[in-house]
Order: C-alpha cells, then sequence, then structure tokens
C-alpha cells in the first residue's frame, strides 16, 4: 500500500522513538550504534526505525569507509511545515476577525453605558 509523501511523513513522526531520532540527529551526524545508545532496543529494531525515517525523507544515510553516518534532512520536513502553515493562517485570520468582534462589542457597550 502506498502513501502519499505527507501521511508518510507524519506516520513517520508520529512515533517518539523516532522524533528522539530526529531531535539527536538535529545537531549533527551520528551513527547506528550512537542513535541506538539510549533506547532499550535491538539495533535491528533501530534499523526499521531509521528506514521509516528515510523513506519519509526526514533522514539521509551515507557512507564513509566503515562508518555509515545518519543525517537529518530539513527538506523532508518542508510539507509538513507547508501543511501546518495554511492551518496557521486560518487560525489567524479567525483570531483577527475575533478580535475585530469584540472590539466592536467593547465600543457597543461603551456607547450604551454612554447614554
Amino acid at each position: 500500500m502506498t502513501t502519499d509523501p505527507l501521511s508518510e511523513t507524519f506516520q513517520a513522526l508520529a512515533d517518539p522513538t523516532r522524533r528522539a531520532i530526529l531531535a539527536r540527529l538535529a545537531s549533527g551526524e551520528a551513527s547506528v550504534s550512537e542513535l541506538s545508545e539510549p533506547f532499550e532496543m535491538s539495533m535491528p529494531a533501530i534499523s526499521r526505525h531509521l528506514k521509516v525515517l528515510e523513506r519519509a525523507g526526514l533522514i539521509e544515510r551515507g557512507r564513509q569507509a566503515q562508518w555509515r553516518p545518519c543525517r537529518l534532512n530539513g527538506e523532508g520536513l518542508k510539507p509538513v511545515f507547508d501543511w501546518i502553515e495554511e492551518y496557521r493562517r486560518f487560525w489567524e485570520q479567525s483570531f483577527d476577525r475575533l478580535e475585530a468582534y469584540l472590539e466592536e462589542i467593547q465600543k457597543k457597550d461603551a456607547s450604551d453605558e454612554r447614554h
């Protein structure tokens, strides 16, 4: 079953272990063994998490001799940012309308108090 890239990204981000791996990679490259240190799980389990992150475009894996560094791919988060940005604009506009309405009510109340 194939999913759209945004759904695949959200699925990858839904897991707390994968989010922790991304947080670690935000501070720089790390090997698979370095990424596995804080977790009580097997190397194959960590590798499965990394494959999910890689498929979602959130990380890249390289090869430098015997070292296979993982690094964060910030571009992989851009579709999520764009999607969230649409809703941020919606909420800002909603709050702006609410603010205008509340100001209108306050002016009306102040006017009624003077009369």
